[in-house]
């Protein structure tokens, strides 16, 4: 029984942080103001009401904002969603994201010897900018490709791009971002096998994975051939693939859990980025706020 409660308590998605540790993973990101006076508010708890618009999914204006004894609010929802700008803009939660990785790379919870990739579609039926349209999901939307390691942990800011936008072109730029950010926090690709569905399997994409270092894992898109392709068969083992339903997919389901982006209501996309990033945050912090 306990170990079913300690697996549980690993699985828990954090939604809002105390003080103390909102000091721990995100108070260092946010700049100081150099002039004015300081806010009345702590920045933790302008923080939590964020989290409360992505894990309720409610518009800004309908936050439940605490009132004091004599029945006024403590903030005006508007000044929360400049609030929520300013740090975004700051790239305050981009920095908080980074802190994240890096410090389950310091504590020796990332597994890396395997990572996943893979793509989801968010609808976005307000409209607003950077979207297509999907054939495959039969709607309107957004596009990101996202990475993670064995131990379901999220490993690089993803790549955005319209919803009718080719995975298998999506490919270069979202491995350059891994790359680049996975190196500035001292942490190398070499040896390690990365494993994608078919939708990524082109000659090109292969050799890209080759030129990084690392052992490409793609299945093959039989493409409806009637014949198997001739000459060598690529490298692949079908028992690293199956480990997507278990890793990538389960971050999938776990993003899910805030409902803020099951749907984009942003017209702005750069506003939406910011709740997936804040939401794949937590999901890193699984492992240190329960």
């Amino acid at each position: 029984m306990k170990d079913k409660d300690q697996k549980r308590k690993e699985h828990s998605i954090p939604v809002e942080l105390t003080p103390e540790q909102f000091d721990e993973f995100f108070l260092d990101a946010i700049p100081k103001p150099k002039r004015g006076p300081q806010g009345k508010l702590p920045p933790y708890k302008i923080f939590n009401y964020i989290m409360t618009v992505i894990y309720t999914g409610c518009q800004w204006k309908a936050l439940p904002i605490e009132k004091d004894v004599r029945g006024v609010r403590e903030i005006c929802y508007s000044r929360v969603f400049k609030a929520y700008q300013k740090w975004l803009e700051e790239a305050v939660f981009h920095k908080a994201f980074g802190e994240s990785v890096a410090r389950l790379f310091q504590d020796g919870k990332l597994d890396i010897s395997i990572i996943h990739g893979d793509g989801s579609t968010t609808a976005a039926k307000k409209g607003g900018d950077q979207i297509g349209y999907n054939g495959h999901k039969k709607t309107k939307g957004e596009k990101v490709v996202c990475f993670t390691d064995r131990n379901c942990n999220v490993l690089s800011p993803f790549t955005t791009a319209p919803g009718n936008a080719s995975e298998m072109k999506l490919l270069p730029r979202a491995l350059d971002d891994l790359k680049g950010f996975l190196k500035s926090i001292g942490m190398s690709l070499k040896g390690v096998m990365a494993s994608f569905d078919a939708g990524y399997d082109s000659k090109a994409n292969r050799k890209l994975v080759f030129n990084a270092g690392m052992i490409p894992n793609i299945k093959e898109n039989p493409r409806k051939r009637k014949y198997t392709k001739r000459g060598r068969k690529r490298l692949y083992n079908p028992d690293v693939f199956e480990e997507r339903f278990f890793t990538v997919e389960r971050v999938f389901a776990w993003e899910d859990k805030f409902k803020r982006l099951l749907l984009r209501f942003e017209h702005i996309s750069f506003h939406h980025f910011g709740f997936k990033l804040l939401a794949y945050t937590m999901i890193n912090l699984r492992h240190y706020c329960q």
